[in-house]
């Protein structure tokens, strides 16, 4: 009997702990969340705000119809500093110009990413893109090296390689009438990521039905949708309700590619250290996977298979993603201008005259009315057209009291378009990023790879492999968008996407 009521006595006083600290933690959650809605009641806001849910029951459930809503609002709420949302119970504050962006990106205390990006772990870890403090830090040092211009210039080897094959794809289509090129540019960018990221030919091109591929759009897009439905944000929920298990299909494919090539890689590795490189008399390629593997910081210790598989996948997602979205856009405008389309094809003659010569690294610099396309490209429609932080310590933003905690969401798209530094900022103008006209410009009014202390740590690479793709595809073909911009309407989810693909036409050029 007595072993009875100890039992009974200790459960009842289990059972009671529990409440007492399941109440605690709930007061403690309301109460954070009543002190957010109190300092942000003065910034403005949209619609009705619920309780817990916020806003979300307001968000268009459509990828294309979500992104034009927002941009709608930076429009509405132009003339405020900023606006906020409610996704759920966490704020997130709206920031669409130069100023207020500026007292965010150049702050150090305000490096970690906002609580969307939680979302993004399973499939990338706590890699470069999603880390935060100390292991950020750490991550970034380590890795810089592994961008320096003599190695960013051994890949130019595999990018001329990659764009040939896609000149040869594209030969096929050309006098044939419209097709959607968006495909066959992304998949020249995956064969170039995968040779200069992992060391392994993938074949991409050569397989228009890579499951890899098929895999990081439905993550993407599985990701996204998740991120504005915060009923689903909570694992069991999603898992048993939700797209759990579609989402768990798409990350057992993208994982399982990228562990068995760091362990491929990690053998041959081992095998050609071991033995004598020089044997046949030929040069190995290096890939950002190898110096990963190799690479020890200060006290020596090499990076775990598990910290090299985070940045694998991440250089994958973003090295091959954003650049291959970047490159279709600039091909629409080019097909849509046909004036900047012969200055830049004018540029070129001048470099390459009659010659079908690879690109080499002293071409790159001379392309400058390229890289003004490409920029002035990147400014209407940004790879990543908007990204997110956490305010790390109470701060104010343009007057306004903005409390810990609270989240701040970057739209680049909508940056990109103010007319105090874009005079007609729909119009496609490269001259905008000639010397003489980007000086004086706000360092913040155009950020297509962020700024600050965490900006993308491969542009170098991106600018780099969108002028030798774009470049082999000017030299050989006249461009003629079938599309106009009002019928491509963007997808905002992660990466910025046409709904319907880029429609060109393609005439072999005449030397």
């Amino acid at each position: 009997m007595g072993a009875f009521v100890g039992v009974y006595t200790f459960g009842f006083v289990a059972a009671s702990v529990c409440v007492i600290l399941l109440t605690y933690i709930t007061y403690q959650l309301l109460k954070n969340y009543l002190h957010k809605w109190k300092q942000l009641k003065p910034v403005p806001g949209i619609g009705n705000t619920y309780p817990f849910i916020g806003n979300a029951l307001q968000f268009k459930t459509n990828a294309g119809d979500f992104f034009c809503q927002v941009v709608g609002f930076t429009k509405e709420f132009w003339n405020s500093p900023m606006f906020k949302l409610w996704v759920g119970p966490v704020p997130f504050l709206i920031l669409y110009h130069a100023e207020t962006i500026e007292t965010v990106l150049n702050n150090p205390v305000h490096m970690d990413k906002a609580y969307a990006y939680k979302f993004l772990h399973p499939w990338l870890g706590t890699g470069l893109l999603t880390s935060t403090g100390d292991k950020w830090r750490h991550r970034r040092k380590l890795l810089t090296p592994t961008f320096h211009f003599s190695i960013l210039n051994e890949f130019l080897e595999v990018m001329n390689e990659q764009a040939e094959v896609l000149i040869e794809k594209l030969e096929k289509q050309a006098g044939k009438g419209p097709f959607n090129c968006f495909s066959y540019i992304t998949l020249c960018a995956l064969d170039i990521i995968c040779e200069t990221a992992m060391g392994k030919k993938v074949y991409a091109q050569s397989n228009h039905d890579s499951e890899y591929v098929r895999s990081v759009y439905r993550m993407s897009d599985i990701i996204a949708r998740r991120q504005r439905m915060p009923w689903y944000w909570p694992d069991f929920v999603y898992n048993y309700f939700g797209e759990g298990r579609e989402h768990d299909r798409s990350l057992k494919i993208l994982h399982s590619f990228t562990e068995s090539v760091i362990n491929e890689r990690a053998e041959y590795i081992h095998y050609t250290d071991s033995d004598s490189e020089s044997d046949q008399g030929m040069r190995k390629r290096r890939a950002f996977l190898d110096m990963l593997l190799k690479t020890t910081d200060e006290d020596g210790k090499k990076m775990t298979h598990k910290d090299i598989q985070e940045e694998v996948d991440t250089f994958m997602f973003e090295g091959h993603d954003t650049t291959a979205a970047a490159m279709n856009w600039a091909v629409h405008l080019l097909g849509s201008h046909p004036e900047v389309q012969r200055k830049a094809q004018q540029e070129l003659h001048e470099i390459f005259g009659e010659s079908e010569r690879p690109i080499n690294t002293e071409d790159l610099k001379k392309l400058r009315y390229l890289e003004c396309v490409i920029k002035e490209a990147l400014r209407l429609f940004p790879s990543v057209p908007f990204f997110a932080r956490t305010i790390c310590e109470d701060t104010q933003i343009n007057g306004y009291k903005v409390p810990k905690g609270a989240n701040v969401i970057v739209i680049t798209y909508s940056l990109h378009r103010d007319p105090r530094y874009f005079p007609d900022p729909e119009e496609f103008r490269p001259e905008r990023f000639l010397p003489e006209n980007s000086a004086g410009r706000h360092p913040y009014a155009y950020i297509p790879f962020s700024a600050g202390l965490r900006n993308c740590i491969g542009q170098r690479f991106a600018l780099m492999e969108e002028k030798v793709i774009l470049a082999s595809i000017l030299r050989y073909f006249n461009i003629t968008a079938c599309q106009k911009r009002e019928e491509l309407r963007p997808l905002g989810e992660l990466i910025l996407r046409p709904e319907q693909g880029i429609w060109i036409t393609l005439e072999r050029r005449k030397h």
